[in-house]
C-alpha cells in the first residue's frame, strides 16, 4: 500500500500545483524560504538543522496548530531542559508565527512535502529522536521513516472530526497500517479514542484532554490602538472572527440594522484567509458603511469608519482583546464546523457562535453547561442575542467571566502529554 502512495501522491500533487501557487501568492507570511517543501535548505539553515541531531522534531500545519506546538516545545523545554527541539509548519502563515514565536535555540522550517525521497533527506539532516505531529496530520512517508530510523512517531492533541471519521474507517486497510507504526498517540476525548479505535482495534490512544486549553496567552507586544480607526469616544466594538464566504454578509446586515438603535457601535472583520480581502471589501462597499482596510492602508472619507477589514495574519488575538464582543466564524451562513472559542473564552469575552459546531463539539458543550458562551441557529437570532449584549453590560461582563471560569477547570493536556512523551522515549 505504502508503494501505491508513493506512485500516486506525486501524480496527486501535480494536479494541486496551480491551487497551491495562487495560495503562495494570495496568503500572507513567510514565503522566502518555500523551497524547503522539496528539501531545498540555504546553508545557513542546513547547518543549524544539523546541528540538532537527535532532536525531537515537533511539526503542525498552520496558525493553530503552530500556536499550540510553540506551546508545547516551551513546557517541554522547561520540564527537560536537555531536550533539545526543531520546528516545522507546512504553511507560510503558520511559518510566520512560528518563526516570531520559537525559543531561542529553536530551528524553524518548511516541512518537506510527503514523498520519500524528500523525507528521507531531512530525517538523514536531522536524525530525530521522535517526531511529533500535532493534532491528525497522517502523512505516510514521515511516519514510516520515523521508525526506520529509529525514531519514535508520536501524535498529540489528536481528534478525528465528523468528516475524517467516516474517510479513515473506509481507509482502514491502509491508515491502520500507518498508524500502528506510532509510537504513541495522545487523544483530546473519549470519542477521538473511540475513532482512532475504529481504525484499528490494536491501537491505544492516550486521552489527555485539549491542549487549547493550556495556552497562555500572554499580552501583545504593541497592543493594537482601534480608537485610531473608529475614533474616540465611547464606542463598543463587535469582532467577527475566523470568517468564512457568505457570514461577513450576514454579520454586515446585521450589523446596520443594529446601529440605528446603537450609535456607538463598531465592527471589525478578521477572514480566516486574508486573500479573500478584496472580495470583502466589495460587500462592505456595497453595505454603503464607511471603512478602514487594514492590509492596504486605505480608508473611506468619512469623519470615522463603522467598519474595519483586519484582512491581515497573526493579529486576530490582538483584535480580542480590542473587542466587546465576539462572534467565532464558520458556525453562521450555512458553515457549522466551527472555530476554536477558547480563545475569546481565555480573554474573558462574551462569546456568540453557531448552535452546532462539529469540529469543536466537546469545548461548545462544556461552555453551554455553565451558560458561558451565547449560539444562535439565523441572522434573526444573531440581531436578537447581538441587541441584548449591546444593551447590558452586565451580560457582557458575566458572560465573559463564567467562559474564563469554565476554560481554566480544564487545563493539564500538555503536561499530560509530555509525561507520556517522555515515558515513551525512555
Amino acid at each position: 500500500m505504502l508503494l501505491l502512495y508513493n506512485i500516486l501522491f506525486p501524480l496527486a500533487f501535480l494536479f494541486f500545483v496551480p491551487g497551491i501557487v495562487i495560495k503562495l501568492i494570495r496568503r500572507g507570511g513567510v514565503k522566502n524560504s518555500f523551497a524547503e517543501r522539496f528539501a531545498i535548505f540555504a546553508d545557513q539553515k542546513r547547518k543549524a538543522l544539523e546541528s540538532c541531531r537527535g532532536c525531537i522534531w515537533v511539526h503542525s500545519v498552520s496558525v493553530g496548530e503552530t500556536v499550540l506546538a510553540l506551546a508545547l516545545v516551551k513546557a517541554w523545554k522547561e520540564a527537560s531542559p536537555s531536550r533539545r527541539f526543531v520546528l516545522s509548519t507546512t504553511t507560510t502563515t503558520g511559518q510566520k508565527v512560528a518563526q516570531d514565536g520559537a525559543p531561542e535555540n529553536v530551528p524553524v522550517f518548511f516541512c518537506p512535502l510527503d514523498m520519500q525521497c524528500l523525507v528521507k533527506k531531512v530525517f538523514k539532516m536531522l536524525q530525530p529522536r521522535a517526531l511529533v505531529i500535532l493534532e491528525t496530520e497522517i502523512w505516510p512517508n514521515m511516519i514510516c521513516e520515523a521508525r526506520r530510523s529509529d525514531a519514535a512517531a508520536i501524535l498529540v492533541n489528536a481528534r478525528i472530526s465528523d468528516r475524517s471519521a467516516g474517510k479513515y474507517r473506509r481507509m482502514s486497510f491502509f491508515f491502520s497500517q500507518v498508524m500502528r507504526k506510532l509510537s504513541l498517540i495522545c487523544v483530546q476525548t473519549e470519542l477521538d479514542a473511540e475513532r482512532i479505535k475504529s481504525i484499528d482495534k490494536h491501537l491505544e490512544p492516550q486521552i489527555c484532554g485539549n491542549m487549547k486549553f493550556d495556552q497562555c496567552l500572554g499580552l501583545p507586544k504593541t497592543p493594537i490602538d482601534v480608537s485610531g480607526i473608529f475614533g474616540q469616544g465611547e464606542n463598543l466594538l463587535i469582532l467577527a472572527a475566523s470568517t468564512h464566504p457568505g457570514e461577513e454578509k450576514l454579520v454586515l446586515e446585521v450589523f446596520r440594522s443594529l446601529k440605528q438603535k446603537h450609535r456607538n457601535l463598531k465592527l471589525t472583520i478578521v477572514p480566516r484567509h486574508a486573500e479573500r480581502g478584496s472580495q470583502i471589501e466589495s460587500q462592505i462597499k456595497a453595505s454603503g458603511l464607511p471603512f478602514a482596510r487594514r492590509s492596504t492602508g486605505f480608508v473611506s472619507a468619512h469623519m470615522s469608519c463603522e467598519v474595519l477589514l483586519a484582512d491581515t495574519t497573526g493579529e486576530l488575538l490582538d483584535f480580542m482583546r480590542a473587542s466587546d464582543i465576539v462572534i467565532m466564524g464558520k458556525s453562521l451562513a450555512g458553515h457549522d464546523e466551527g472555530h476554536n472559542i477558547i480563545e475569546p473564552a481565555m480573554l474573558g469575552k462574551p462569546v456568540v457562535t453557531g448552535s452546532k459546531l462539529r469540529n469543536f463539539r466537546q469545548v461548545l458543550k462544556l461552555l453551554r453547561d455553565d451558560k458561558a458562551v451565547v449560539t444562535v441557529a439565523d441572522q434573526k437570532e444573531l440581531e436578537s442575542e447581538l441587541d441584548s449584549l449591546v444593551s447590558d453590560s452586565n451580560r457582557r461582563e458575566n458572560l465573559g467571566k463564567r467562559a474564563l471560569e469554565a476554560v481554566s477547570r480544564h487545563r493539564g493536556a500538555t503536561e499530560r502529554t509530555i509525561k507520556l512523551c517522555e515515558k515513551t522515549l525512555s
